[in-house]
């Protein structure tokens, strides 16, 4: 399958041309998108959609600003797109929402199977012990951008999945009591830190603690391949992480 990078020059967008250079899942790069593209690059590399060279799958590891960009070109040539950026606006997401009845598109705050597996069992555990508060706490490295990162909000979404009620507290301050609904959400800044997401299920008598932490960005290449393998001939729909698990 070729695929085509957008963010080719970024981390991410490197980590993830190193593994198509290597084959994993069938993979090769097409081409790349970087608005800061200068002709210095291992593939052909334009800094716009509109030049962009043609693919079975868009995957996508540059910044949400690129989002109406991107689909417009993706609409145009009928290609599925592996969405791994987050931090969309309302009117980002909406773009996101409705090309996805058009074509096929994977859309994950988070491309790590462990993730996915961790928030199914924050599920679990919420269910089981309904009196329990619940705390998510998620660290990253210093150059990231947004807070609280998509991951730790997607937890949240899981778990209130099961507990309707729950709203999120970002980054708890002032003075007063927490609320029996409430699940505090903290941001950890610091260093080179890949990520670390960890959900704290307790009572008064009991705390359960659920922990992910990546140890190399390649896993997030790895998981958009993955993603990537799994869209191409798929009928159009928004799909995710529990789709591909499934």
């Amino acid at each position: 399958m070729k695929i085509l990078i957008s963010g080719l020059k970024g981390f991410m967008g490197k980590e993830l041309y190193a593994l198509c250079e290597k084959g994993v899942r069938g993979a090769e790069a097409a081409g790349g998108v970087d608005i800061n593209a200068d002709g210095s690059e291992p593939v052909a590399c334009s800094k716009t959609f509109a030049d962009a060279a043609p693919a079975d799958c868009i995957i996508d590891f540059s910044h949400h600003s690129a989002t109406v960009a991107l689909f417009a070109r993706a609409l145009e040539t009928r290609c599925p797109v592996v969405l791994a950026t987050t931090g969309q606006t309302p009117e980002e997401r909406a773009v996101i929402e409705a090309a996805a009845k058009e074509i096929p598109v994977f859309f994950a705050a988070n491309f790590s199977l462990g993730i996915a597996l961790l928030i199914e069992l924050a599920k679990q555990a919420a269910a089981a012990m309904p009196e329990a508060e619940i705390e998510i706490v998620e660290a990253h490295h210093d150059r990231k951008l947004d807070a609280p990162s998509g991951t730790a909000l997607a937890i949240f979404e899981g778990i209130k999945e099961v507990r309707p009620a729950a709203t999120a507290n970002l980054g708890r301050s002032g003075y007063g009591k927490r609320t029996p609904e409430e699940i505090g959400i903290h941001a950890v800044r610091m260093g080179n830190i890949t990520g670390i997401h960890e959900v704290i299920i307790g009572t008064a008598n009991q705390t359960v603690t659920l922990k992910h932490e990546a140890h190399s960005r390649a896993l997030f290449a790895e998981g958009a391949l993955a993603a990537a393998q799994f869209l191409i001939g798929k009928p159009a729909g928004l799909y995710d992480m529990k789709s591909l698990l499934a």
